[in-house]
């Protein structure tokens, strides 16, 4: 089992992995498909289904799905741009994806919110479609967001299921498919965590072409995180909900130095750092995925942390925090769910509290064992967290979850490194909790907006 440190981190946009990356993803690969077929294509449409459809219009798939299908992609994406040909398309009904010449696109007939019919594979699915003059589908293809902006299609899904459950063993040094290998794998060798996953990632890239990447991952973060310090306003989507980060940094700021400082304000900053990025993500912002959008506030929160606030902290050691937080986020994938849609937010932000409490850990000096204790610290006290967002949006309670499951992550690294690394439930075991409380959880409770706080909450 192999996923790259760049497979967890991607820079993208907001305000969601699944639903915003994802479907521009499926709109690019759908319109590769349709370069290399051979006919003409006079047309496109788009259906989405099960959460895509039903949290959609707050999570902007919408425009997401029209921008895949103009031929944009996340990590490239030019907002000015992207803007221009949502009104062209507005204005004219057509899009002009590279290669295909004009193609008729009506949002209003061509873009269907199916809520009644959801796809088998996963909750996020979507079906792409071309047509001929006549209107006639020439062309179908039926893709998942599976969280994280990956995108499988139906035999991709199939293949992935099989792979799982199969035996053959990486092309990489260190194929460690649970924690408990990679345990072994880590006293076996002598190395720590982040040295085994660089070794896998060798494989596929030089150690200059990583080291430029983690970066880059950090400078996105980073970048991300002082605009929202910087910026105030609204947020949109008709919540109203103002965003809070600048005016609290600021506060945070101007008392920085008192002596009468309570010990518990530095949960503060945590808080407003990772609060910067889902207030940025919300507001269609450029963001890295942690391993999602809607979690993408908790790692670059702990690691603005561990740099600003901790003695002996230097950027020299970002690349082991990165690659040990991707080791365990691989682990969660590989084994349950990154995906609010398939398993609530203790998918999202669970998975990125635990990421960030093994990259913290490491950073520190902790063994492998204290940094699988980490991990395990933090996903376990998010089993059972529901994605119940507010009107659809990725705003409440999503903005301040992301500083709760950072002060977590800090929470539990540091709890570990007051032990051995010996402790009762292992990661694999809260991981597997995490996968069946998923299976188990009354999809209201899984992105649909149909329950928790979406319900109990007035939004209008």
């Amino acid at each position: 089992m192999f996923l790259s440190v760049f497979d967890l981190f991607k820079v993208g946009v907001g305000p969601s992995s699944s639903h915003t990356m994802g479907p521009m993803v499926a709109g690019a690969r759908f319109l590769d498909l349709l370069r290399a077929a051979p006919f003409q294509a006079r047309g496109l449409r788009a259906s989405l289904h099960g959460s895509l459809a039903f949290t959609g219009k707050g999570h902007a798939t919408d425009r997401a799905t029209i921008l895949g299908l103009a031929g944009f992609t996340p990590d490239t994406m030019d907002r000015a741009a992207a803007e221009a040909a949502l009104a062209a398309n507005r204005d004219t009904l057509l899009l002009h994806p590279e290669g295909l010449g004009a193609l008729h696109f009506d949002p209003a007939a061509d873009l269907v919110f199916d809520y009644d019919r959801p796809l088998p594979g996963h909750a996020n699915g979507m079906i792409l479609m071309a047509t001929d003059s006549q209107g006639d589908a020439i062309l179908r293809e039926t893709y998942y967001s599976i969280g994280g902006g990956f995108v499988l299609t139906e035999a991709e899904l199939a293949e992935a299921a099989a792979e799982r459950r199969s035996d053959a063993s990486s092309s990489v040094p260190y194929p460690f498919a649970t924690a408990a290998e990679m345990l072994a794998m880590a006293a076996q060798s002598g190395l720590s965590i982040a040295q085994m996953k660089l070794a896998n990632e060798r494989v596929f890239r030089s150690e200059a072409e990583i080291r430029a990447g983690l970066s880059r991952i950090w400078q996105v973060m980073r970048d991300c995180m002082d605009r929202g310090l910087a910026v105030q306003g609204t947020l949109p989507g008709g919540l109203n909900i103002r965003r809070r980060a600048h005016a609290i940094h600021q506060a945070l700021l101007a008392e920085r130095g008192q002596n009468l400082t309570a010990p518990h304000v530095i949960n503060d900053w945590m808080s407003t750092y990772a609060m910067a990025v889902n207030e940025e993500n919300a507001a269609g912002g450029q963001v890295v995925t942690a391993p999602t959008n809607g979690a993408a506030g908790v790692v670059p929160a702990v690691i603005r942390y561990w740099l600003d606030h901790v003695p002996g902290a230097s950027e020299r050691d970002l690349g082991t925090f990165l690659l040990t937080a991707a080791a365990v986020g691989g682990l969660v994938k590989h084994n349950a769910s990154i995906s609010g849609a398939e398993a609530g937010c203790q998918a999202e932000v669970g998975s990125a509290s635990a990421m960030a409490a093994a990259g913290l850990a490491a950073v520190l000096g902790g063994t492998p064992a204290q940094v699988e204790n980490a991990a395990e610290i933090a996903l376990e006290h998010h089993l059972g967290m529901t994605c119940d967002p507010v009107r659809g949006l990725v705003q409440v309670p999503c903005i301040e979850r992301n500083g709760l499951g950072a002060i977590k992550a800090v929470s539990a690294a540091s709890l570990s490194l007051r032990g051995d690394g010996a402790h009762f439930v292992p990661l694999d075991a809260a991981i597997e909790t995490m996968r069946q409380t998923g299976r188990d959880m009354s999809e209201k409770y899984k992105e649909t907006s149909l329950g928790g706080l979406a319900v109990n909450v007035p939004n209008c």
